[in-house]
């Protein structure tokens, strides 16, 4: 197996943008000179992810994370960097030979994580065999063929089917996988004795993938009717799988969103695998109806909008009002609703009206939520007699006093003074009143609000996260190193004065490996130099340097930055080891020596005063 050399990296890094490849999962959108996002590596809410075309590096100014955009997906989707390579490479269509390729799939880094995952990926891979390969499967492929589903739909979401004699146990212990591991993977039930028995029997299994395209779950139907049995069965927590932020077929669907400019959320797995195979790939859905705030951070760094397609039935109607009121208070996404007839679920209209059908209803019954709010608060309402028009008149005023534009107000007072035979003056009159209730509603809730805002809880703080403030040493050492690499100028007047070194190991070390770089590279670029680095922590130094705001270079900044670094600098190291001998002379009460001590460090003091004045 052959490692990727430093020339086909190169090449794959001049052939990519990392505005294209981080664009497929962070929505950017241009400030500046730079790209900004929400942060795919922490929840926010304001934008504080950058991303710099000009230097081909990307950096949260929220929580430090960093670098090329190799380090990109190697952060984001846990691989090593010979894949993160790779999926560059494949991303940009830049041809690998087929020994870095069977490096890259060579040994994988010895965690956890990937051996979980990897229990996962064979289990999946053993229920597709036995649901397209064996006569036991049989049935199961039958079901999914009379649902509508192809084959070629089959195998793109690798259905599988787990049958009632319980394979995957003892599939597992011929391989000799760890008890442990397959105790927390989630697709086994454990006893008292703790004997493991296979969770899933009897159900078409849908494999649950995490943004990064890996298998981290399963989701089993029934195949048939069990009182004592729910009809969908999940995976169980475990540390791959959180039904709370996993969006079913995201990984697939996020490049058709961006390009779509909108996702449309479906109520469950069959209503996305079969809009996929009608031609709408942008489709996904949350694990189960109840949405969450993680969930929908994940689709705003995607795109600004959202529309809502759940089943026609009453508890689908239900599940939209819920899921339209937390989109409502935890979102800015541009809303619709895709309101079904009355009854079917997204497959069934497919099924029964066609692809093409199916594509247009997509767009023709879209609305806007308020209109879905409006028809679904007057549900189960004959609203025959005066009270109860007057009760939905009521019901719908806060409603209504959140629309902005008054044209669209209009045409909603209309529709309600037509239909109900209300004067259109008395219902502005009480939509008036309803906004001047909801303003002092919101203020009397302001200064609690404000209360909390005062007191914060604390972040959490990361590794990456700088946590004291810089030191005047520190900040001249940064300041040189930047310029260094920027500015041959620069370089050479350094690099030619006897004796120089930075004081900080870190620093000393970049401006080391910096002089190999320059060896046998001609001109520096930032995305390359990160990869020279090796060391994460050493990457993320030149990241926040390179992130940093500078002036045009000066001789006399240099000559400044150099007087602290190589003047002042050991004359602070100096006062330090003689103010720590003169406390320890004065626990000895060593009075000589205090005095000898005292003279040496006024001395120094002198110095230290006169080098900041030159």
């Amino acid at each position: 197996m052959a490692k990727i050399p430093e020339d086909v990296i190169e090449t794959v890094r001049t052939a990519t943008n990392i505005a294209d490849v981080v664009g497929q999962y962070v929505q950017l959108k241009k400030s500046g000179k730079n790209l900004f996002g929400l942060c795919p590596f922490h929840e926010e809410r304001t934008p504080s992810f950058s991303v710099s075309e000009d230097k081909q590096i990307f950096h949260c100014f929220s929580c430090g994370r960093g670098g090329n955009v190799f380090k990109f997906l190697m952060e984001l989707e846990h691989v090593t960097f010979p894949e993160a390579v790779i999926k560059v490479a494949d991303y940009s269509h830049v041809d690998l030979a087929s020994e870095y390729r069977q490096d890259a799939a060579g040994p994988k880094m010895d965690s956890k994580t990937s051996q979980l995952i990897d229990l996962q990926e064979q289990a999946a891979k053993l229920y597709h065999h036995v649901l397209v390969n064996t006569e036991v499967g049989q049935p199961a492929l039958d079901y999914l063929h009379n649902r509508g589903l192809t084959d070629d739909t089959i195998e793109t979401y690798q259905l599988g089917f787990a049958p009632g004699q319980r394979l995957l146990k003892p599939f597992f212990e011929e391989r000799q996988s760890d008890y442990q591991l397959l105790r927390q993977s989630g697709l086994f039930i454990e006893n008292a004795e703790g004997e493991l028995r296979d969770r899933f029997t009897e159900r078409v299994m849908f494999p649950l993938r995490n943004a990064s395209g890996h298998v981290a779950a399963f989701s089993g139907r029934l195949m048939k009717k069990a009182d004592d049995q729910p009809k969908y069965l999940n995976s169980p927590e475990t540390p791959l799988f959180n039904k709370s932020r996993l969006l079913f077929n995201f990984d697939l669907a996020r490049t058709a969103i961006r390009e779509a400019g909108e996702v449309t959320l479906f109520e469950g797995y069959m209503d996305v695998i079969s809009a996929t195979q009608a031609g709408v790939h942008n489709g996904i859905a949350s694990m189960g109806t109840s949405l969450t705030t993680e969930q929908i951070y994940a689709i705003e760094r995607t795109t600004d909008k959202l529309n809502v397609c759940y089943d026609g039935d009453e508890p689908g109607q239900r599940a939209i009002s819920r899921a339209l009121t937390l989109l409502g208070q935890h979102s800015h996404l541009n809303l619709s609703v895709i309101q079904l007839p009355e009854g079917q679920d997204p497959d069934e209209y497919r099924r029964a009206h066609g692809d093409e059908a199916f594509r247009q209803m997509l767009v023709s019954a879209k609305e806007p939520p308020l209109q879905f709010n409006l028809r679904f608060m007057r549900r189960n309402k004959s609203l025959d007699t005066d009270s109860e028009q007057l009760d939905y008149v009521n019901q719908i005023m806060p409603l209504l006093a959140q629309v902005q534009e008054p044209v669209e107000l209009d045409m909603y007072l209309t529709q309600i003074a037509n239909e109900f035979h209300i004067d259109k003056a008395a219902l502005q009159a009480q939509l008036k009143q309803t906004q001047r209730s909801t303003v002092a509603q919101q203020e009397r809730e302001r200064p609690r609000q404000q209360t909390q805002q005062q007191a914060p809880p604390e972040p959490p703080v990361t590794v990456h996260q700088q946590q004291r403030p810089l030191t005047r040493l520190e900040r001249a050492e940064r300041g040189l190193l930047i310029r260094l690499l920027h500015d041959r100028n620069v370089w050479a007047k350094v690099s030619n004065l006897d004796g120089f070194s930075f004081v900080h190991d870190d620093y000393q070390v970049i401006y080391t490996l910096a002089q190999g770089y320059f060896q046998t590279h001609q001109t520096y670029r930032t995305a390359q130099f990160t990869d020279f680095l090796k060391e994460d922590r050493l990457q993320q130094i030149v990241i926040d340097l390179e992130t940093a705001t500078y002036a045009a270079v000066t001789p006399r900044e240099i000559d400044d930055y150099l007087a602290i670094i190589m003047d002042e600098a050991p004359v602070e190291e100096q006062l330090r080891q003689k103010k720590n001998q003169l406390a320890e002379a004065s626990r000895l009460g060593d009075a000589e020596q205090q005095r000898q001590l005292v003279i040496e460090i006024v001395q120094l003091e002198q110095q230290r005063q006169a080098n900041k004045q030159l």
